[in-house]
């Protein structure tokens, strides 16, 4: 919706964000890609000046209470601001994409829910080429890159087939969609292995909708260089801190007595300027300061992971670095 919930774009650059992600068709519907435009773009919209990637919305529009119906030319779905019904097609996703002028867009895909048959996740993978075809055509705004997302379900014949279909289209980047929908970790690990090894090794891989620390990890290690979750924050507004030695419940009585950093050695702002026990009594008592320096603290928390992952990477010491933090994570 053009935000982070919670926190101000001073306070996100503060904790080294570099880049957000907000959902193209949400704002298409509200507030409008008119009101975007004459703000000369979403980028001014925000006052955010660092990378901005796009969602296509597709994910959003398939929800049972969008009421989504699927057609060769697009997902008509239900609008959940005033329940009007709209059809959104590659073209135009892209046409909205391209005024909202964000650094990275989207293609449409056809994403299939965890549990899905093979015949309706072989018909995904065949939309979803059909419609990064017709994306690349009406792609006209220079600089904006376009990536594409692959699927597959949890079927690795057609994992691999999505994979290599859209790794012969030569977009910007590579995107791997419809995992961390309720299917067990191991599987979810074993589509990214398998769709991971049909994507251009120089081409970006970006892995949609993971943002558990453990599994962000683990994909990393397959071959994963982009993530996007609200895990840090939806997780924070629901009392989880998130730390070195694992994560725990702020609004847990205990808590109240314990006169010390959210994290021992965090530098966030949270962890500098307030106790565990002055944060859990905001957000025992349904606070919204208690929700944004817990916010605030993850994400600083997962800006940190994701900064010493790629230090391990560049010092050759990536396997051992993800051996340590999941040991003292789980433990």
């Amino acid at each position: 919706k053009g935000s982070v919930k919670t926190l101000s774009n001073h306070e996100l650059i503060g904790a080294g964000v570099e880049a957000l992600i907000s959902n193209a068709l949400l704002l298409y519907l509200k507030p409008g890609i008119d009101v975007i435009s004459d703000a000369g773009g979403l980028h001014r919209f925000m006052n955010w000046k660092r990378a901005i990637f796009t969602d296509n919305g597709g994910f959003q529009a398939i929800r049972e209470e969008f009421s989504p119906v699927f057609s060769k030319k697009g997902i008509t779905f239900s609008s959940p601001f005033d329940s009007s019904r709209h059809l959104i097609t590659p073209e135009k996703i892209i046409g909205i994409q391209e005024v909202l002028r964000s650094d990275v867009a989207l293609a449409l895909d056809d994403c299939p829910s965890y549990g899905t048959g093979y015949n309706r996740a072989e018909d995904s993978v065949k939309r979803t080429t059909q419609w990064a075809k017709r994306s690349l055509e009406v792609k006209s705004r220079e600089g904006q890159l376009l990536f594409c997302i692959a699927h597959g379900g949890v079927f690795h014949e057609l994992r691999i087939r999505s994979a290599e279909e859209l790794a012969e289209l030569n977009f910007d980047g590579y995107a791997i969609g419809g995992l961390s929908i309720g299917e067990p970790k191991k599987v979810m690990m074993e589509m990214i292995e398998i769709s991971i090894k049909a994507i251009p090794r120089e081409k970006p891989r970006y892995l949609m909708g993971v943002g558990s620390p453990v599994e962000v990890l683990d994909a990393i290690a397959r071959g994963v260089d982009i993530f996007d979750s609200a895990f840090p924050t939806r997780n924070a507004r629901h009392n989880a801190v998130y730390t070195e030695k694992g994560k725990y419940n702020i609004a847990k009585a205990k808590n109240l007595m314990l006169f010390e950093a959210l994290e021992e050695g965090c530098s966030c702002y949270a962890c500098k300027h307030y106790t565990r026990a002055y944060i859990s009594h905001l957000m025992r008592v349904y606070e919204a300061l208690g929700m944004r320096l817990v916010t605030l603290h993850n994400i600083h928390f997962m800006e940190r992971l994701m900064r010493n992952a790629r230090e391990a990477i560049v010092t050759g010491e990536f396997d051992e670095f993800r051996e340590m933090f999941k040991n003292s994570f789980l433990s």
